[in-house]
């Protein structure tokens, strides 16, 4: 166990190193999902799980039940497709990695 002193210290060094840069604890800062967001203002389409439907920024779910962000409905609507696409992709994949399909 580290005594506060050491502590102190690790912690002043840490500090001074500039690791933190500028402090986010200010105010308000953007989440990862906003800065990761489609860009331009147009609307963005998800699939819901839930639902299954289309939705909208205006009327989506919570975002457990979500697939996308997508830039049209029509994408969004083909949202199971490219999951099971990429599925099919990974478990030849994995397949391929185990030896199984020597």
């Amino acid at each position: 166990m580290l005594s506060a002193h050491v502590l102190g210290l690790r912690v002043l060094l840490w500090k001074r190193s500039g690791f933190l840069g500028e402090s986010v604890a200010h105010g308000r800062f953007a989440v990862h999902s906003d800065v990761m967001s489609i860009s331009g203002n147009g609307a963005r389409y998800s699939w819901c799980l839930r639902h299954h439907r289309v939705e909208t920024d205006a009327d989506k779910c919570a975002a457990r039940y979500l697939l996308g962000p997508y830039t049209s409905a029509a994408e969004a609507e083909g949202a199971l497709e490219l999951v099971r696409e990429r599925n099919e992709a990974w478990d030849a994949e994995d397949a391929r990695w185990a030896g199984e399909d020597a």
